[in-house]
């Protein structure tokens, strides 16, 4: 009998420092189970490095996430989806790309805001925007003298 209490106690405990590590988890990385956003979208050349769920940040703060990547048939540009959280107006002639975060980091969306009085509304497009650069294809060209 008191081995089965033991067994009760330490996997109670387990399961506790589990749950714990996914509040942890959840906390850190930005996500949110609550919490209201809209979608806007981009059309970029080049999307190389970014997929569902990469993150959007203004000013390097995160403030939304990429939800859909398609292809566009008729002007093969890569169609981006993505939301931005409820309360933050992006203005209209803001500027959307594929920033880096450094030669070994990943790739993110980043808005840059722009200055104009007319925000975007739900569901609209940016259209200034910047694919991602091909660093290896950059450093080849540097390398060769191209």
């Amino acid at each position: 009998m008191a081995n089965n209490v033991a067994e009760a106690v330490i996997g109670a405990a387990v399961v506790f420092v589990a749950a714990g590590f996914v509040v942890y988890a959840g906390q850190t990385s930005g996500y949110r189970v609550t919490g209201d956003s809209y979608p806007l979208t981009a059309n970029f050349r080049n999307v190389d490095g970014i997929s569902v769920g990469t993150d959007v940040r203004i000013a390097g703060i995160k403030v939304g996430s990429v939800t859909s990547l398609d292809l566009d048939d008729a002007t093969f540009m890569a169609k981006a989806r993505f939301t931005v959280r409820d309360g933050l107006s992006v203005p209209e002639d803001s500027d959307v790309k594929i920033a880096s975060e450094g030669l070994l980091g990943g790739n993110f969306v980043e808005i840059t805001p722009g200055a104009s009085d007319i925000m975007l509304a739900s569901g609209d497009e940016i259209t200034n925007t910047q694919g991602s650069v091909d660093l290896l294809n950059l450093l080849m060209r540097f390398g060769t003298g191209k």
